[in-house]
């Protein structure tokens, strides 16, 4: 926990004192980079590369921007108030906490057979002969489980370091093995609107790395032992490093899309499936070693996604439960710094609520209302996240000195109406 000298909150007098930034400091920005990114993220990024080729490569730049943007706004309000993003969003009504208690409700239940599913599927690529996808995945839903059940923050972030050096590894690998043509995706960086593109474009930018995870950073942020503005410089490097990270994922899967498949025509399934697809096609061209190398890099990418979410959403959904039964707000940064909420019966709750529930659904349909209420209630939850942001750093909520400036109400501002935008998008194409 970082040392403060006559700090107070509110406004009236912070003189925390400033750390150096330093890479050796560097850790909530992986784990929120890990568990953004998911497999569904990157199947899109494809599918986007394969249709347009490199022509999109500066919205997955923009795309960046925003999320530093969006992520640095929460840890900011962390770290410069001493509260929670959740105690913030209750300061501004009633109606924050019923959508949120909806939300994390409805969304913890499908997200949960979701994540599970998709941790499954490499494997049983990688074992054909082996248990078949719904004992996988159930088997990934209890590991995921126990591993966040019984360890503090510190190990989870260092687990979360691995899986995202093998994403990394093998995401650059595969990219550089498709000889990517460089004048192109520099031409790329041209802000450039072929046919048809617009969703694409919209969804490149919004939505990679784009979920209630960057909510939780501000979490994991405090976790980590930042609770005051003195760490502020540190947390600002994390953040940029985690959405560079997310910027080469993207990056390379532009480049495999549009050298693998819009150069040959070949096309993927839509979601998860898709990265099934694509290492057949990378064994039919580069041999099994390089299609079971990839297999590995999905793992990764899905089960990070899996325990971050295990995470950092019971670590909101502690928070939640506590202002609830009228705990101070005042605490909350401290209790979770300490490891307080790890402990928590809500934080261990809602983990059960992650795992058990949700494997009805990997046996059964998902039934028609519960997929209209979940699409719903996630298309909403970026314009939310966003908005909500907006309000709350140009209020005396925050401290004047870390109040938004220009750039930031200008980047917010952008993020909200894109989101807004796409969450009309998704509402449009839910299977009224």
């Amino acid at each position: 926990m970082a040392d403060t000298t006559g700090n107070t909150r509110g406004g009236v007098e912070d003189i925390a004192q400033p750390r150096k930034s330093s890479w050796a400091y560097i850790g909530p920005g992986i784990v929120v980079a890990a568990t953004g990114v998911g497999a569904g993220d990157l199947v899109a990024t494809l599918i986007a590369g394969s249709k347009f080729g490199y022509t999109l490569m500066w919205a997955a730049v923009i795309g960046c921007l925003v999320k530093i943007s969006l992520a640095e706004a929460a840890g900011r309000w962390h770290l410069a108030t001493g509260r929670t993003l959740f105690d913030g969003w209750q300061s501004l009504g009633r109606w924050t906490t019923v959508y949120f208690a909806i939300y994390v409700v409805v969304w913890g239940f499908v997200y949960g057979a979701t994540a599970m599913s998709s941790s499954a599927l490499p494997l049983v690529a990688l074992f054909p002969d082996g248990p078949d996808l719904k004992v996988w995945a159930v088997a990934m839903g209890l590991v995921g489980l126990v591993f966040v059940w019984f360890n503090k923050y510190a190990v989870f972030e260092k687990a979360m370091t691995v899986l995202i050096g093998v994403m990394f590894v093998v995401v650059v690998y595969v990219a550089i093995r498709v000889t990517p043509n460089v004048g192109e995706a520099f031409a790329g960086l041209v802000p450039v609107l072929p046919d048809g593109s617009l969703l694409y474009t919209l969804g490149l930018i919004g939505g990679v790395g784009g979920t209630i995870t960057m909510a939780a950073y501000g979490y994991w942020v405090n976790a980590k032992g930042w609770t005051d503005t003195g760490w502020m410089k540190v947390m600002r490097l994390d953040n940029r490093v985690a959405y560079v990270t997310t910027g080469v994922f993207v990056v390379a899967m532009l480049i495999v899309g549009a050298e693998l498949l819009h150069t040959t025509g070949l096309a993927l399934t839509q979601g998860d499936k898709g990265l099934v697809d694509l290492g057949m096609i990378l064994e039919e061209r580069y041999g099994p070693a390089t299609a079971k190398l990839f297999l590995v890099g999905f793992f990764a990418t899905s089960f990070s996604s899996l325990i971050g979410v295990w995470h950092g959403v019971s670590l909101m959904f502690a928070d939640f439960v506590g202002r609830l039964r009228g705990g101070s707000g005042d605490g909350a940064v401290a209790e979770v710094a300490a490891g307080e909420r790890e402990r928590s019966g809500a934080f261990r709750g809602y983990l059960l609520w992650l795992t058990f529930p949700p494997m009805a659904l990997l046996w059964l349909d998902q039934p028609f209302g519960l997929v209209i209420v979940y699409g719903v209630l996630g298309a909403f939850f970026m314009p939310f996240l966003a908005l909500t942001l907006i309000w709350l750093l140009n209020s005396s909520r925050t401290p004047r000195e870390w109040r938004n400036g220009w750039v930031s109400n200008g980047m917010l501002a952008a993020a909200g109406l894109l989101f807004v935008v796409l969450c009309i998008q998704q509402v449009r194409e839910l299977p009224w």
